[in-house]
C-alpha cells in the first residue's frame, strides 16, 4: 500500500466500481476475466454439476455463479471472496435472477477458508487464484473442502517459466496495478499433487488468449472507445491500451500463460 493512501479505509480495494465497469464493459455484464460464457464453458467441458454443490473462490460480481446454477444445474452454489463491494453486487444479481436461495455469498480474510470438511462437490475458480500467495495453502483448502471423489476446476494466470521474471513480464504487471502472485505452470503441478490431489492437469490458454488479447484492443480501440472515454477518460482510456499491448508481449513470448486446471480429491 502506497504512503498517501495509508488510513484509507478503501485502501485495500483493488475491484473498485469503476475498474469493475471497465471489466464489464469488455467480458460482459457479471464477467471480471476474459472470454466472458465461452470460455466458463471451456473451463468445464465434460464436468457434471447437476445437482451438485459447488464452492466459487473469488467470485467477484457474480455472473458465473448464476451460470452454475441456471446453466450447468448446480444445487447450491457459495461464492466466497475478500472484497466486500462486489460481493454486495454479487448478492443483487442473485437476487435479481431469482436465485437468492441457490447462490449465496460469504466474505472471507485471506487465510484458510472458514469452511467445514467435505463440504463441496466441485471447487471452482475463474482467474481470481493470482491474487492468492500462498499455493499451497489454497491447494490444501481446496482439498479439505471438497468431497471425497469431488473436483477442483479452475482457469488461472501462470506463468510459462520457472525462475525470474524478464524487464517485459515485469513492466506488464506493474502496468495493470493489481497484485499478483503468478505461480508457473510446473509449480502449479507439483503444489496440486503435494496437496493430495491425483488427476492434475494444466491446459495452456495461451493461444486462445494471444488472439482474444487482440480481438480486446481492436474493440477498446473502436466499438468500444466511446463508453470508455466515458468511465476513464482519454487518458485512462490510452493507460488500458498500454496494459493490453504490454501484455501482448508476453504473451507472446509465452511468459504469460492464462490455464485451465483440473484435478481430484481422492475417494
Amino acid at each position: 500500500m502506497s504512503e498517501d493512501r495509508a488510513g484509507d479505509p478503501q485502501a485495500d480495494i483493488e475491484y473498485t466500481d469503476d475498474f469493475v465497469a471497465k471489466l464489464e464493459l469488455l467480458w460482459g455484464d457479471g464477467f471480471l476475466s476474459p472470454g466472458g460464457e465461452a470460455e466458463v464453458a471451456m473451463a468445464l467441458a465434460g464436468v457434471d454439476l447437476a445437482g451438485k454443490d459447488v464452492l466459487d473462490v473469488g467470485c467477484g460480481v457474480g455472473g458465473i455463479d448464476i451460470l452454475l446454477a441456471r446453466r450447468w444445474g448446480a444445487r447450491s452454489v457459495l461464492g466466497i471472496d475478500v472484497e466486500a463491494p462486489v460481493l454486495a453486487k454479487a448478492e443483487a444479481r442473485a437476487a435479481a435472477a431469482g436465485l437468492g436461495d441457490t447462490v449465496t455469498y460469504r466474505q472471507v480474510e485471506p487465510g484458510p477458508f472458514p469452511l467445514p470438511d467435505d463440504g463441496f462437490d466441485v471447487v471452482f475458480s475463474k482467474d481470481a487464484m493470482i491474487h492468492i500467495p500462498d499455493k499451497p495453502g489454497l491447494y490444501a483448502e481446496v482439498l479439505r473442502v471438497l468431497r471425497p471423489g469431488g473436483v477442483f476446476v479452475a482457469s488461472d494466470w501462470l506463468k510459462g517459466f520457472d525462475g525470474s521474471m524478464s524487464a517485459d513480464m515485469e513492466r506488464w504487471i506493474e502496468s495493470v496495478k493489481l497484485h499478483f502472485e503468478m505461480a508457473s505452470v510446473a509449480e502449479t503441478e507439483h503444489a496440486l499433487r503435494q496437496a493430495g490431489f491425483t488427476d492434475v492437469a494444466v491446459t495452456s490458454r495461451n493461444a486462445w488468449y494471444r488472439e482474444e488479447g487482440r480481438r480486446e484492443i481492436e474493440r477498446i480501440e473502436g466499438e468500444l472507445r466511446p463508453r470508455a472515454v466515458e468511465l476513464l477518460g482519454e487518458h485512462g482510456v490510452s493507460h488500458w491500451l498500454t496494459v493490453k499491448r504490454n501484455m501482448l508481449v508476453v504473451l507472446d513470448a509465452g511468459e504469460f500463460c492464462p490455464s485451465h486446471i483440473r484435478a481430484r480429491r481422492p475417494r
